[in-house]
């Protein structure tokens, strides 16, 4: 925020009774005037505004170097039309009122409002602009009513004073349009924006609505801290709707996705607990025929003698899963009971003739001497085999007296 001592120089001549700008030149000077006084002082408390009457004989300074708005309002209402502008001379007062401000840290800066034609010609105003200029004074202009007479010599004093981009010129021409509206978005009430604010110069242009963030042509949030803060939250507030409405509408097809990897989740998982169960039961059932399929494997391995038992209560695998289903657990235990008690008779009876055919076989002296003959490093004619022999023989005869 720039700390100024701004002196504004209005004009007072009678050209300022013409109707061309709403309502008149005066009253459209007035608005202008307040506009620019509550812009300056409410960018930095400590800006002073001061009004100075360049028409008439002689220029009057109205008010001096102050911060009170009341001032500058009362001051204009008593401002008296009359006689011509006086250019030069006004610029000259209000560069003594500025000169005798009291903070001399404040930037110094006259707006001249030029409603009338020019009686100075060119050289004089070069003249008095350079003497502003290395005196580090700003100049800003307002051109309207007679723009066409003043912007050739209005152009060349801007081009003398002008430092650094620190003075404007505002040509408006008439028409239905309010002063104010377009000086509020002209460089002179936002000095920040640079030339952004839409008023030609020289040519005589119209405005164009210059917008800024807040979306509110010609608004300075300098002027009204309260509503630029309540705009501000207002577009902040506005900005989170529309974004939660965004995230809302794309978080709509990963929501269908979700939920049909869901549901497919669910039937993957059903279909693998089924196949589980089925597992389950098929292990279970195959436990239960364990028991008959081992013995009936048992019993095929018996001698022919068996066999016809075997085949009487050997189940295929089939019939015994049947079964199986189709039994009580009692039932069931039942069958696995008898069919282990079968099992065993034909087991002792096997082992019985197995070794009552090992004896027959011993008894034969032709086959134990060819056997005895393929050994390798045997004697069959050795007393001490001989001997064995016959104590098996011996043996298997009191085993028989005994039977």
């Amino acid at each position: 925020m720039v700390l100024e001592a701004t002196v504004l120089c209005v004009d007072s001549s009678d050209w300022m009774r013409n109707g061309d700008y709403t309502p008149t030149r005066l009253e459209a000077q007035h608005d202008a005037v307040n506009l620019i006084c509550g812009a300056k002082t409410q960018t930095n408390p400590e800006s002073t505004v001061g009004i100075v009457s360049s028409g008439g004989k002689t220029p009057e300074v109205l008010v001096t170097l102050t911060n009170d708005l009341g001032k500058v309002l009362s001051s204009l209402h008593n401002l008296r039309i009359g006689g011509a502008l006086n250019f030069v001379a006004g610029l000259q007062v209000a560069q003594l009122v500025l000169k005798h401000r009291q903070n001399k840290n404040q930037h110094q800066r006259v707006i001249v409002f030029v409603g009338s034609p020019i009686q100075s010609d060119k050289n004089e105003l070069v003249r008095l602009a350079k003497r502003l200029k290395k005196n580090n004074i700003a100049v800003d202009i307002v051109n309207f009513g007679e723009e066409v007479e003043n912007t050739e010599k209005l152009e060349a004093f801007l081009a003398a004073v002008n430092n650094n981009d620190n003075s404007h010129l505002v040509t408006i021409p008439p028409g239905p349009h309010i002063l104010s509206d377009i000086l509020v978005t002209s460089p002179i009430v936002n000095e920040d924006q640079g030339g952004m604010g839409g008023v030609s110069s020289s040519s005589g242009g119209g405005t164009s609505a210059a917008m800024n963030e807040y979306g509110i042509p010609g608004f300075d949030p300098n002027t009204d801290p309260e509503l630029a803060l309540a705009l501000k939250v207002s577009m902040e507030e506005e900005r989170a709707r529309v974004e939660a409405l965004a995230k809302q509408s794309s978080s709509v097809a990963p929501t269908t996705s979700t939920g049909t990897t869901t549901v497919s989740t669910d039937v993957e998982m059903g279909e693998a607990v089924d196949e589980e169960e089925e597992l389950a039961q098929a292990l279970a059932m195959s436990r239960q025929s364990a028991p008959t399929i081992s013995n009936t494997t048992t019993t095929t391995s018996t001698p022919s003698t068996t066999t016809p038992q075997t085949n009487t209560t050997k189940p295929t695998s089939t019939d015994t899963v049947m079964q199986d289903t189709e039994m009580t657990d009692e039932e069931r235990e039942m069958q696995l009971a008898l069919q282990m008690s079968m099992s065993q008779a034909p087991s002792s009876t096997t082992s019985n003739t197995d070794q009552t055919d090992i004896s027959k076989v011993m008894e034969d002296p032709n086959f134990v001497n060819s056997v005895l003959m393929t050994l390798p490093g045997v004697d069959p004619n050795d007393d001490r085999i001989k001997s064995v022999l016959e104590n098996l023989k011996s043996q298997d005869k009191d085993k028989d007296q005994k039977k």
